[in-house]
C-alpha cells in the first residue's frame, strides 16, 4: 500500500507554528556546562599524553553554531566569549582549536532520525554545492573554475528526513551512487520503494533493487525498447511505463513525491548557504554531514 506516502490532513497548526519557533531557540544553562565537565572527565580517564580540554559535545555545539550563523572560526570564538559572560564556568577555546576539533568530528545521521519500524519509500537525487564563494560574476570575469561538490541524498518521503547521504566530485554520475545510498539507508530504515528520475535508469540499479526486494520507481528513457533489454526488472518497468502516459504512471506510483528530496536540497542551501567553507574534501564532506544532521533535527522538532 501507499499509506507511507500520504500526508497528514488533521495537523494542529498552532502546535506546528510553535514547533517552528522552537527551531530558533538556543538554550544553554549551568546544567549543560556541568554535563560537559562530566563528559570531559570521562574522556580523559586513562588517556596518554595531553588531556582534552573541551568535550566533544561542546565542540559539536560550536560547529553547529558556526554553521547556523555562517561564522568563520574567529567569530565563533568571539561568540563563545560573549556567551561565557552569562553562563558561569563556560570556557572559550581559541579559533585554531575549534578548527582542529571540528574537522575531527564524526557525525552519525542515525542520531537525528525519527525512528519507525514501518517500511518506507525513499526519494534519491543529487545536487551541486559550490566550493568557492566568490560569486558568479567573479567566476565569469576572472575565469575562476573551482568546480563544485555533488551531494547525493536519500530522503524518507513521509518524514522528509535525509536517511543517507554521500559526497562526491562533480564528475561522478548520479546513478553510480544509488547502491551506496540504499545500503546506508537500510542501516536506519526498512526501504520498500525507491523513487528516482532518469539519471538512475540502468540495468545495474534495477537488478540491485530487485535483489534487495525493493520496488524500483525509476523513470526510464522514452525510447526504451523492452524486447532488447537483458534485465527483467527493467524490462517490466519499460512495459508498464509505455502502457500509460507519463502523468498517469506518475500518479499511480506517487512519483511526484520526489519533491521531498528536492525540498531537502532547497532548505539546506537556503539555511546554510549554497557553498562550503572547508577547503579539504574530507572536511567538505564532514561539513555537509553536519548541515544534514541539523536539518534532520529541525524536521524532528516539528514531527
Amino acid at each position: 500500500m501507499l499509506s507511507d506516502l500520504m500526508p497528514a490532513t488533521d495537523r494542529d497548526w498552532h502546535s506546528y507554528n510553535e514547533a517552528l519557533v522552537r527551531r530558533g531557540e538556543l538554550n544553554l544553562d549551568s546544567s549543560v556546562v556541568e554535563e560537559w565537565k562530566r563528559e570531559l572527565k570521562k574522556a580523559n580517564e586513562g588517556k596518554v599524553g595531553e588531556p582534552y580540554r573541551y568535550p566533544e559535545s561542546y565542540i559539536r555545539f560550536l560547529a553547529f553554531v558556526r554553521l547556523l550563523f555562517h561564522q568563520p572560526y574567529r567569530q565563533t570564538e568571539g561568540f563563545v566569549h560573549s556567551l561565557s559572560r552569562f553562563v558561569e564556568g563556560l570556557k572559550a577555546p581559541d579559533y585554531s582549536t575549534i578548527d582542529r576539533r571540528v574537522n575531527r568530528l564524526e557525525i552519525d545521521l542515525d542520531e537525528s532520525l525519527v525512528r519507525s519500524n514501518d517500511p518506507v519509500s525513499i526519494a534519491v537525487d543529487a545536487s551541486g554545492v559550490k566550493v568557492h564563494n566568490g560569486g558568479d560574476w567573479i567566476r565569469r570575469v576572472w575565469k575562476v573554475r573551482k568546480g563544485y561538490l555533488k551531494i547525493h541524498f536519500a530522503v524518507d518521503v513521509k518524514t522528509g528526513q535525509v536517511v543517507s547521504m554521500d559526497v562526491s566530485s562533480e564528475k561522478v554520475g548520479d546513478g553510480r551512487r544509488l547502491k551506496r545510498l540504499v545500503r546506508r539507508a537500510q542501516g536506519s530504515v526498512r526501504v520498500r520503494r525507491v523513487l528516482a528520475d532518469g539519471a538512475y535508469d540502468s540495468k545495474a540499479n534495477f537488478r540491485f533493487l530487485a535483489g534487495e526486494g525493493i520496488k524500483p520507481v525509476i523513470r526510464v528513457a522514452k525510447n526504451s525498447v523492452p524486447t532488447r533489454q537483458w534485465c527483467y526488472p527493467r524490462k517490466m518497468a519499460v512495459v508498464e511505463q509505455q502502457a500509460f502516459t507519463r502523468r498517469a504512471w506518475g500518479r499511480i506510483h506517487r512519483f511526484g513525491y520526489r519533491w521531498k528530496v528536492e525540498g531537502a536540497f532547497s532548505v539546506i542551501k537556503r539555511v546554510f548557504g549554497e557553498y562550503v567553507r572547508a577547503r579539504k574534501f574530507v572536511n567538505m564532506a564532514r561539513e555537509m554531514a553536519m548541515k544534514v544532521f541539523l536539518y534532520n533535527g529541525f524536521i524532528a522538532a516539528t514531527a
